[in-house]
């Protein structure tokens, strides 16, 4: 970037103007730090941009492996990269945590949004919340194949009982961007329903993720249908 004029320069624009100044290429190129002997910073940014069209999306889509393919991205930049996209993942998560309420599916939809809907396989999630409906802490339970998350009602209720749990929720993803329930997610719902029953851990909802769209299994009177019906 030494052939640029100063004012050009991504990160003279940012101290002089700040960070809402840069474009989507200048802020990585002020990340990278660093090109190649043939491009510059801002050349490889906008390089990484341009792969499989998704701009900014490749922090989340590329996986490290991938974004050691282009030229100029080693395992140093790979890794910062990937941070980004999960930093960026937990910022949006913190914005939200405050509020999350169990009797409001959107707020806990949303508060998991960033973190499900770019998955490539389908992800099973448990939030768990106390008797306030306080969110205590969520863990992942399984992680599936393109279209199928394996659910183990076993599991799903040891971490429930480790974290003292008195409602759950659970979330899962659906690669395909459509979050329409499948017979499949009815009839899992109804069996963790009715093991939550026992145990006296009630489950408030099983929400499903989409891009950036949801389904409640409680908005849609859907908890507790069995398979079928």
């Amino acid at each position: 970037m030494k052939e640029m004029a100063v004012s050009e320069q991504p990160r003279e624009k940012c101290t002089r103007y700040g960070a809402q100044s840069l474009s989507d290429a200048e802020l990585l190129a002020v990340i990278l730090r660093t090109g190649t002997k043939d491009l510059s910073a801002l050349h490889l940014a906008q390089t990484f941009l341009a792969q499989k069209d998704k701009g900014l999306l490749n922090l989340i889509h590329l996986t490290a492996d991938e974004m050691l393919n282009i030229s100029g991205i080693g395992q140093v930049k790979a890794a910062q990269l990937k941070c980004i996209a999960e930093l960026a993942v937990r910022i949006a998560q913190a914005s939200r945590i405050k509020e999350v309420r169990l009797n409001d599916p959107e707020t806990v939809a949303f508060y998991y949004m960033e973190s499900l809907r770019h998955e490539p396989r389908e992800k099973l999630l448990l939030a768990m919340f106390d008797a306030k409906s306080n969110l205590l802490g969520d863990t992942v339970i399984s992680v599936g194949t393109v279209n199928h998350a394996l659910v183990s009602p076993r599991e799903i209720f040891l971490k429930a009982l480790e974290y003292r749990a008195v409602h759950i929720v659970l979330l899962h993803n659906h690669p395909s961007g459509d979050p329409s329930p499948s017979e499949a997610d009815i009839h899992v719902t109804s069996r963790v329903s009715e093991s939550g029953s026992i145990l006296g851990i009630a489950l408030a909802d099983h929400i499903i993720i989409g891009d950036n769209r949801y389904v409640s299994f409680r908005e849609n009177g859907l908890l507790g249908q069995r398979k079928g019906t």
